[in-house]
């Protein structure tokens, strides 16, 4: 149940992967909104301004939009109906900034039209939580056990459930760039070179997403090779 060679598990690969992947992701993130951070957008507006803009052509006039603390801490909370946008989004007026305030009004947008799959991600997070961090109580305790497989099992399950909560994820963020760069060209809030301008930005946003997801995906297949594949004794 546990192949090791000498003191070498060979599955810490598939973490190491899922590491690297994240950390790329992370950096080119990181160095795309910085570049185009340094863009100051036509318009002149704030992320704020932007944020207020799009929401009132997108007809939704019940979502407040805050100032949060952090960098890249931007979110949408459908439960309160509040945009939040971080230090570097609120008062920037970088093609970047308005990218990312049009991203998170995306969400905004999807919680007005039901969108089906944010419905699914929100249901999803309480679930996704508990079984994050039961999974490795039962692993645990499923080891001190004798490699209970039972107690393995129901690990791995509860595991898998934080994995699907990442992939749900996916067709959420795409969805609302997708619907940020639209509404960006269609409210001629932006040039057409700024648009695509902040499409590599929401693209590079995105890979971190795909990064997560792949590494969660890394981590559920390494506890089914080490665990999932046993018996009791």
């Amino acid at each position: 149940m546990f192949p090791m060679y000498g003191f070498f598990d060979p599955t810490y690969i598939l973490i190491i992967i899922g590491v690297i992947i994240t950390l790329a992701a992370s950096a080119k993130m990181n160095s795309a909104f910085r570049r185009y951070s340094k863009v100051r957008s036509h318009s002149g507006l704030t992320g704020a301004q932007a944020a207020a803009k799009i929401l009132n052509y997108a007809g939704i006039y019940d979502v407040v939009v805050e100032r949060v603390s952090g960098n890249l801490t931007d979110h949408y909370d459908p439960r309160s109906k509040v945009l939040r946008l971080s230090d570097a989004t609120y008062n920037a007026t970088s093609v970047a900034a308005i990218g990312v305030a049009a991203h998170e009004c995306g969400h905004a947008m999807q919680d007005k039209e039901a969108y089906a799959p944010l419905k699914l991600r929100g249901s999803l997070v309480p679930v996704a939580n508990i079984g994050s961090n039961l999974s490795w109580i039962f692993i645990i305790l499923g080891i001190i056990m004798g490699a209970n497989q039972t107690l393995l099992n129901i690990g791995i399950l509860l595991f898998s459930l934080a994995v699907i909560f990442q992939l749900v994820t996916l067709p959420v963020e795409f969805n609302a760039s997708s619907r940020a760069l639209r509404v960006l060209k269609d409210s001629a809030m932006m040039y057409e070179d700024e648009v695509e301008d902040t499409r590599k930005v929401l693209s590079a946003a995105a890979l971190t997403y795909v990064a997560s997801a792949a590494a969660a995906i890394l981590s559920l297949l390494r506890l089914v090779i080490l665990f999932g594949g046993g018996r009791d004794d």
